[in-house]
């Protein structure tokens, strides 16, 4: 591993341990409302300040981007990308899916990233040029070319409902061209499983770095395509395809024309 991946991975997993602690006690959240179904617990503030904490210990100069807001200086254009807890209405409710996502940005790009599933024991992680891993295995996407046999998974633009409609147009055509379709509530675990070929493909709009940045990279080094919706490299504004070679070239033809 790279220095960075070596510390994304322990910093994703303690946080994550942190987590399931509070996920598995059951005691009354404290929730808030940051906006349109988009909500904020105590749990997400805990892990955020642990991973925080931990990256500005190594690395004081770095800056920090994060879902709750941690700000940091920019040194040569180094930055990591939080997201403490992907998944926190799962968390909320009880559904026991949800991960951390801890990613590092040079000044080429995404260098290094890793996605912690607690309740799973399950850390995806990777480095620019090394591959992708499973708890230190290999992984790698699936080569899979034919689309009525491919599993995707999706999440709904629940917070950005002007987008909706157009989405729901492309939700009907994978529905009737794929094998199925499956919506977790964890966009930075369906880009894990779509780095180890648990699914075929993944698209959504209207995320944020946090969500995408890890896992792009995960399914980059597991051999697969990452882009934005038309096809271009800007999937860190929020709006993705992920997938195998072929299959992302048929995802995009979608999205290309309906959610450009």
């Amino acid at each position: 591993m790279s220095e960075f991946e070596r510390l994304a991975c322990a910093v994703a997993r303690e946080a994550g341990g942190l987590l399931a602690e509070r996920f598995r006690h059951d005691a009354p959240l404290d929730v808030e409302t940051k906006g349109l179904h988009d909500f904020v617990t105590e749990a997400d503030r805990a892990a955020e300040s642990l991973i925080t904490s931990r990256i500005r210990e190594r690395y004081p100069d770095h800056a920090i981007t994060a879902e709750e807001g941690s700000p940091g200086a920019v040194a040569d254009g180094h930055c990591w990308i939080v997201d403490p807890l992907d998944g926190t209405t799962n968390f909320i409710h009880g559904v026991p899916v949800f991960a951390v996502s801890v990613a590092f940005q040079d000044r080429d790009g995404l260098s290094a990233g890793a996605i912690y599933d607690p309740l799973q024991d399950e850390l995806f992680h990777a480095s620019r040029g090394g591959g992708a891993r499973l708890n230190g295995r290999p992984i790698s996407c699936t080569r899979l070319d034919v689309m009525s046999e491919a599993l995707l998974a999706t999440g709904f633009p629940f917070r950005k409902l002007d987008r909706l409609d157009d989405y729901l147009e492309t939700f009907a055509i994978f529905t009737r061209a794929a094998a199925g379709i499956r919506r977790a509530g964890s966009a930075v675990l369906d880009l894990a499983y779509t780095a180890c070929g648990r699914y075929d493909g993944f698209w959504e709009v209207g995320l944020n770095a946090w969500d995408v940045a890890a896992g792009g990279l995960l399914v980059q080094e597991a051999g697969g395509r990452v882009t934005d919706t038309t096809g271009g490299p800007s999937f860190l504004d929020g709006n993705i395809v992920a997938a195998g070679p072929a299959i992302h070239a048929r995802l995009v033809e979608v999205t290309r024309e309906k959610l450009a």
